[in-house]
């Protein structure tokens, strides 16, 4: 049997940009990709703490260091400038791999910068 489980989870990040006419996704500063380990066009779903929206959509690169933050597209709509958002991606495990895996748990500053990486 497989399990869902949580594979890493981007915590608390403040949504920089918002642009309805750009073809979709959410940008993502390649540090916090790498720190969390998600690569672009991966699924990610995401949850607005301001709001209670949950989303699936895909990550792209973010200009690296920058702390950025875009939803694009209909994602657009789900958030607001400021909003605080998980960003998380899971995996399927057997029971096995589940017993002893750890999810990477990326935190952040005011300013969405690697603050901790829980592992």
């Amino acid at each position: 049997m497989q399990r869902i489980m949580l594979r890493s989870k981007i915590h608390r990040v403040a949504v920089t940009q918002c642009d309805l006419h750009y073809e979709g996704s959410c940008g993502i500063d390649e540090n916090l990709l790498d720190a969390a380990d998600i690569r672009e066009f991966e699924k990610i779903d995401i949850w607005n703490i301001n709001n209670g929206e949950r989303f699936s959509t895909y990550a792209i690169k973010g200009k690296r260091g920058s702390g950025e933050i875009s939803l694009n597209g209909a994602a657009s709509r789900k958030a607001h400038l400021g909003d605080l958002l998980i960003i998380a991606t899971f995996a399927p495990m057997s029971d096995a791999e589940s017993e002893t895996y750890v999810p990477k748990i990326v935190f952040v500053d005011e300013s969405n910068q690697l603050a901790a990486l829980k592992t």
